[in-house]
């Protein structure tokens, strides 16, 4: 494919500018509605991490450690496993947008019991009822994204999307920073929570500049407004441009093929080989995503550092601001180049990258708490700490931070496509519970030693990515079924196989949108 142009429905077509065509511009310029999700949801770690090392906080809740911080640090996680049971039916029944508004409503509630706060257990219920709606947010915002941008700009969007949880980190490492210069006021900490609840009021207003999913529109048998909405978006309105018909076509017999040929319950990610591997991939990258020692600093970064000597908490703030900095800058910046490096070199590179630096950060842990022990002050130990947990998080963000939502949501089939994700953010929110729960635990029992759990789990993070994780390179997204599916991959469109074209041909399946005949393709029993 040359680098001009990009495949859709076995054809190559000229790539376009998106600030040249007035409906991708203004949709992309309001998208930011549905993709901000994702920064409520960093400002929530950066938060959680401001208020550890505000002594107005700690002196609010009678300093807790251990279980007791570990619990008020997981809340959030458990609200988002218990909305699991109900995303998946929101995002297909109600549709993305609405989705999303559902979500913020809920999270309204959960930021003004947060807020008020004034008992442990209200803060921990509010934590739990912000991470509910979150979930169901957090879920169709992706989506929606995925579903409405232009091929050739699929990577772009939807990796950037998760790379916004480090906006909202760095957002709220400021406000952190900044309040906790109220001396003497409980207010140093209730307005960094009460400020969380910005993003949800913003998106309940200009959510509904953005148009609803295509793709969802379609699965409702709403094909007019589908196809204005493709029209609109890809082609400045052109109903009858033969790229939007090209999509519109493949779009609506897959989806059609889906509900014929195969089910969307939970069964079917076991059923095939091919979902089975989507499986694995959904399951490890949510676990990867948090389990790669990320964990530790995302939420105990003041603990972190007192390993380390650095107990003020305005230089704990500041490096948080720092790193959160670094992080935005890190994380937008590789979304870029996802088409030009590919999804599995990326995150081949992003894993033993991370071995590297945590085994440096390790060692480097290691020779401060045996200089500490004997009395001295060892600060080359205590900068290669710092330095190392900052290449770290570059290595992190090279494969999974944008990439966690935007390879998931690609690899998945339309019908599948919701509880897909629901599937990966479970994993995501069990593994937060663990870490957030259990690591402070173990720092507190074991210091530096438990680094060398995440050194071991790293090794077998790189062996899974090699093993599983395929590339979907500048792959239209309806055509990356063929990658797991191969010739029993149900495909609408000119991309069919002759071997599916028969067997949709014995069920008399072989009308397209505008009367000619199209090769569809479904996938055979296994």
């Amino acid at each position: 494919m040359g680098k001009d142009t990009f495949t859709l429905g076995g054809r190559e077509w000229p790539k376009v500018t998106w600030w040249k065509m007035k409906g991708m511009r203004f949709v992309y310029l309001t998208l930011w509605a549905a993709m901000i999700t994702s920064a409520t949801n960093g400002y929530d770690g950066s938060l959680m991490n401001g208020l550890e090392a505000m002594d107005s906080w700690n002196e609010s809740y009678n300093h807790p450690k251990g279980a007791t911080l570990g619990l008020l640090a997981a809340a959030m996680s458990i609200g988002s496993m218990l909305s699991i049971p109900v995303v998946p039916y929101v995002a297909d029944i109600l549709g993305r947008r609405a989705g999303v508004v559902v979500g913020c409503v809920i999270m309204l509630f959960g930021v003004a019991m947060v807020s008020i706060g004034y008992r442990i257990a209200l803060f921990v219920v509010g934590r739990v009822v912000l991470g509910f709606g979150l979930g169901i947010a957090q879920e169709c915002s992706p989506l929606l994204v995925t579903e409405l941008v232009h091929p050739q700009h699929r990577a772009v969007y939807s990796s950037i999307y998760n790379s916004l949880w480090y906006v909202g980190s760095l957002i709220g490492a400021c406000v952190a920073l900044g309040t906790n210069h109220i001396v003497g006021s409980a207010w140093s900490w209730r307005v960094p929570c009460l400020l969380q609840g910005i993003p949800s009021l913003c998106q309940l207003v200009f959510i509904w500049t953005v148009p609803e999913s295509p793709r969802w529109l379609i699965s409702k048998g709403r094909l007019e407004e589908a196809k204005k909405v493709l029209a609109y978006v890809h082609a400045q309105g052109d109903e009858d441009d033969e790229l939007v018909n090209v999509e519109f076509d493949e779009i609506q017999q897959t989806i059609e093929l889906e509900k014929e040929f195969e089910g969307n319950n939970w069964t079917e990610f076991w059923s095939t080989p091919g979902n089975r591997h989507r499986s694995i991939i959904l399951i490890s990258i949510g676990f990867f995503s948090q389990w790669s020692g990320n964990g530790i600093v995302s939420y105990f970064l003041p603990q972190v550092l007192d390993m380390i000597g650095i107990t003020n908490s305005n230089t704990q703030l500041t490096i948080n601001l720092i790193l959160s900095a670094v992080n935005v800058v890190s994380a937008t910046g590789i979304c870029f180049f996802v088409d030009y490096f590919g999804r599995r070199k990326l995150f081949l590179t992003s894993s033993v990258s991370m071995l590297v630096c945590y085994v440096a950060t390790t060692i480097a842990l290691a020779r401060f708490s045996v200089s500490d022990a004997a009395g001295v002050s060892n600060n080359n130990a205590a900068n290669a700490v710092i330095v190392f947990m900052f290449l770290f998080y570059i290595a992190y963000n090279i494969g999974f931070s944008g990439m966690l939502v935007s390879y998931s949501s690609e690899i998945l089939p339309y019908r599948l496509r919701a509880k897909g994700l629901t599937l990966m953010f479970f994993c995501v929110d069990l593994s937060l519970w663990f870490n957030q729960y259990v690591n402070p635990i173990a720092l507190d029992a074991i210091g530096w030693k438990y680094y060398i759990v995440y050194c071991v789990f790293l090794v077998f993070e790189i062996f899974v990515v090699w093993k599983f994780y395929i590339e979907t390179k500048e792959i239209p997204l309806e055509e990356i079924v063929k990658k797991f599916d191969g010739d029993r991959a149900i495909l609408g469109g000119a991309a069919a196989s002759e071997k599916v074209q028969e067997l949709t041909g014995a069920h008399g399946r072989s009308a397209s949108a505008d009367g000619g005949e199209k090769a569809v393709t479904s996938q055979i029993e296994l």
